[in-house]
């Protein structure tokens, strides 16, 4: 996994059903991702970089979460032969609707 070979403890749960878990932490559905993720409580939705977890909790921005929507070819996880990887946003997110532009990878 992306964020263990970069440093961070994961532990997995998997559940059947994330969309409550998303609302939970404040994640909408522009932001999805297959995944959700809490890192010192910050949220971190779908493939987001490890070297940007990094730096959000450097920085300790007063945002909810980092997330990457969707699933872009290129994005940790999400490499494909033969695929360009596609250039995407990393984005903050707040649980009053403010989203903003963290990285561009």
């Amino acid at each position: 996994m992306h964020l263990q070979d970069n440093g961070f403890e994961v532990e997995e749960v998997n559940v059947i059903d994330l969309a409550p878990v998303k609302r939970q932490y404040g994640v909408t559905q522009a932001l999805e991702s297959c995944h959700t993720a809490v890192v010192d409580g910050y949220v971190v939705e779908g493939h987001v970089p490890a070297d940007l977890v990094h730096r959000l909790l450097d920085e300790r921005p007063d945002v909810t979460g980092l997330a990457v929507p969707g699933m872009p070819i290129g994005s940790p996880g999400m490499e494909t032969p033969g695929r360009q990887p596609e250039r995407y946003q990393v984005l903050t997110f707040d649980r009053d609707g403010t989203v903003e532009v963290y990285a561009t990878r």
